[in-house]
C-alpha cells in the first residue's frame, strides 16, 4: 500500500468522523419530540400524507402494534413489488421490452429489496424496465431503509422512557425518516451524481460502433436517483449489473468518494443520535468508538492482503479504494461493490465475509446496524454483570432474563441462516452445482452468498451461480430470517425496557461510556462471531490462505 492509498483511507475516516455529529444532531431533531428542521417546508407534506392514509401520528403504539404495522407494511410492499416484476412486460416505461421475471427470481428480488438486502441474481440493465426500477426497486430502497431507522427509534425510546407501555408510532417514524432524511439527502446526491456523469433519463439504449468496428448497446435509464438512495439507505442494488464498478454508475474519483461516505454516514450518525436521545452523548460515542475500531482493523487487514493485487479491480479506483469500499460496504448492510470480491486474496475476501457474519454491526445498515449492535451491548453488560455478581444495568434499566433471551434469538438468526442454509445447499442434489470453484474457494463462494443474504447485505462474491430455483428460494428465506428474526426480538426488547423504571447510577454501576466498556463490547462481538463461524472460515478462506505459499492447487480436488 503506497502513501497515496493510506492518505485516501485516512481522509475518508476523518470526513466520516467529522460528519457524524452533524448528521446525528439533525436526526435527533427529526425524531425527537420538538419541531424538526425544515418543518415549515415539509410539515404540510407530512400532514397531507397522514391525512391521505388516515393515520394519527400522535397515537402511540405498544410494541406489538408497532410490529404488526411494520409487518403489514412490508408484506404489502413485497406483494406489490413481486407483481410489478412479474408483469413488467405489460407495463409502460419499458423501452427495451424486458420480459417479466420468472416466479422464483421475482420472489427472490422482491424479498431482497423489501428486506433492504438488494441481493441481485440478475443483471439490472438486462432484466428490468424503467418502471420496475423506479416504482419498484427505488421505492423499496427508501421505505426499507426508513423501516430500519424506525425500529431503531422504537428501541431508543425503550431505553429513554420510564414506565411507558408504548414505543412510538411506526407510521410517523416511517414518514419522517423518508421525508426529512432520505429524500433530501438523495435528491442532493442525485444532482451531484448527474453532474459527475451518471445518467438520469428515460431514453432507449444507445447502439454505438466500437473502435474495432463492432456494435455495442449502451444502457441508459434513471440511474442517478437509484444510485443515490442505494448508498444513503444501505441498500446497494446496482442499476447496472456490475454495480459501482460500472463507469456510468460510478464515473469519477469524486463520485467514488461520495458514494463511499454514504455507505456509512447515516449509520454512523445514528450513534450520535442515540446518545442525544437517551440524554448521554458519551454512550453514543462509546458505541461509535467500538464500531470504528473494528472498521479500522478490517480496513487494515484487507488493504494489507490486497497490496499488489489488481485482479478484479477497476484501474480508476486502484487497490486502496477497492479494499476500503469492500470493507465499508459489508460493515454496512449495503452490498454495492466497485471491485469483484471473488478476485480478492483469501484473507482480503474473508474480511467482508466476517463483517457480514458478525451481523453487520460495524456501523451496519441504517438503523439495522445500531439495533444489531445493541443486542451485543445487552450481552456485554450481562457478561459484565455475571463477572462482578451484580444484576446488569444499561442506561439505568435492569437487564433481566427476558431481554437476554430475546437478544439471543436475535443473535442466533445470522448463524441459523448462514450455516444452516449453507449446509442444506451442500446436501440438496444439484444445489452445489452453483459453486464455480472447487476446494476452499468454492466453500467461500457458498458461505459468502448465504452470509450476504442473511446479513441483508446483498453483495456478491462472484463465481456463484445464484439464479437457480433452489438458491433463489433459499436465499430469499435467508433474507427474511436475517431481517425479521432480528427486528421482532428488538421491538420486544424495546417494549420491555420502556415499561421499566430507570434506576439512578450508584458507586457499583458499571460505566458504559469508557474504554473498558468499549473493549468489552468489541470482545463480545468478536468472540461470539469467532466461536460461531471460525470452524467454517477455517475450511474456506483460512485454508486457502495457508495453501498459498506452497502453491497448492485445488482445481483437481472434488467438491
Amino acid at each position: 500500500m503506497d502513501s497515496a492509498g493510506l492518505l485516501q483511507i485516512a481522509l475518508y475516516l476523518v470526513i466520516l468522523t467529522a460528519a457524524t455529529p452533524i448528521l446525528g444532531g439533525y436526526m435527533a431533531r427529526v425524531f425527537g419530540d420538538g419541531p424538526a428542521p425544515f418543518d415549515r417546508a415539509l410539515g404540510p407534506v407530512e400532514r397531507g400524507l397522514y391525512c391521505l392514509c388516515g393515520v394519527d401520528p400522535r397515537a402511540e403504539q405498544h410494541w406489538t402494534g408497532y410490529a404488526a404495522s411494520l409487518l403489514a407494511f412490508n408484506l404489502l410492499g413485497l406483494l406489490l413489488l413481486y407483481a410489478l416484476l412479474r408483469l413488467q412486460d405489460w407495463l409502460p416505461l419499458n423501452p427495451q421490452g424486458m420480459a417479466g421475471m420468472d416466479p422464483d427470481l421475482a420472489f427472490n428480488t422482491a424479498v431482497s429489496f423489501t428486506t433492504n438486502t438488494n441481493w441481485q441474481a440478475y443483471g439490472g440493465e438486462a432484466a428490468l424496465g424503467y418502471l420496475a426500477q423506479m416504482a419498484g426497486l427505488t421505492v423499496q430502497n427508501f421505505v426499507s431503509a426508513a423501516t430500519g431507522i424506525a425500529v431503531l427509534m422504537a428501541l431508543i425510546r425503550g431505553f429513554a422512557r420510564r414506565g411507558s407501555r408504548t414505543v412510538g408510532n411506526f407510521w410517523a417514524d416511517l414518514v419522517r425518516g423518508t421525508l426529512y432524511l432520505l429524500l433530501p439527502l438523495s435528491f442532493a446526491t442525485a444532482l451531484f451524481l448527474v453532474w459527475q456523469g451518471v445518467p438520469q433519463n428515460l431514453d432507449a439504449y444507445v447502439s454505438a460502433e466500437t473502435l474495432e468496428g463492432g456494435r455495442q448497446l449502451i444502457a441508459q435509464g434513471p440511474a442517478a436517483s437509484q444510485v443515490a438512495i442505494k448508498q444513503i439507505g444501505s441498500n446497494g442494488g446496482g442499476f447496472f449489473g456490475v454495480n459501482s464498478a460500472h463507469p456510468y454508475e460510478n464515473p469519477t474519483p469524486g463520485s467514488n468518494l461520495v458514494q463511499m461516505l454514504f455507505l456509512l454516514l447515516v449509520a454512523a450518525g445514528l450513534t450520535d443520535t442515540f446518545g442525544r436521545m437517551v440524554g448521554d452523548r458519551r454512550q453514543g460515542r462509546a458505541i461509535f468508538a467500538a464500531m470504528a475500531i473494528m472498521l479500522v482493523a478490517g480496513i487494515a487487514v484487507a488493504a494489507w492482503s490486497e497490496a499488489g493485487n489488481m485482479e478484479g479491480k477497476e484501474v480508476r479506483f486502484g487497490i486502496a479504494n477497492s479494499a476500503l469500499w469492500a470493507v465499508a460496504t459489508t460493515a454496512a448492510s449495503n452490498g454495492s461493490v466497485n471491485a469483484m470480491h471473488d478476485s480478492f486474496m483469501p484473507l482480503g475476501g474473508m474480511v467482508p465475509m466476517v463483517n457480514m457474519m458478525l451481523g453487520e454491526v460495524v456501523f451496519g445498515g441504517v438503523g439495522a446496524g445500531l439495533y444489531g449492535m445493541m443486542i451485543f451491548v445487552l450481552l456485554a453488560v450481562f457478561i459484565a454483570g455475571l463477572m462482578v455478581g451484580r444484576t446488569p444495568e444499561y442506561l439505568g434499566k435492569k437487564i433481566e432474563a427476558r431481554e437476554i433471551k430475546l437478544a439471543m434469538i436475535g443473535a442466533l438468526a445470522v448463524p441459523f441462516g448462514v450455516l444452516g442454509l449453507s449446509a442444506l445447499s451442500l446436501v440438496v442434489p444439484g444445489a452445489a452445482a452453483s459453486i464455480q470453484e472447487p476446494g476452499p474457494h468454492g466453500l467461500s463462494e457458498l458461505l459468502y452468498a448465504y452470509a450476504s443474504g442473511t446479513g441483508n447485505n446483498g453483495s456478491a462474491f462472484g463465481g456463484f451461480g445464484a439464479d437457480t430455483l433452489f438458491h433463489n428460494t433459499a436465499i430469499g428465506f435467508a433474507m427474511l430470517f436475517g431481517r425479521f428474526l432480528v427486528i421482532l426480538p428488538v421491538l420486544a426488547i424495546a417494549g420491555s425496557l420502556a415499561a421499566k423504571k430507570t434506576l439512578p447510577a450508584s458507586a457499583g454501576t458499571f460505566p458504559t461510556h469508557g474504554p473498558l466498556f468499549v473493549g468489552l463490547l468489541v470482545g463480545t462481538v468478536l468472540i461470539i462471531g469467532g466461536l460461531t463461524f471460525f470452524p467454517a472460515l477455517s475450511l474456506g478462506p483460512v485454508a486457502e490462505h495457508l495453501a498459498l505459499p506452497p502453491g497448492a492447487p485445488f482445481a483437481d480436488m472434488n467438491r
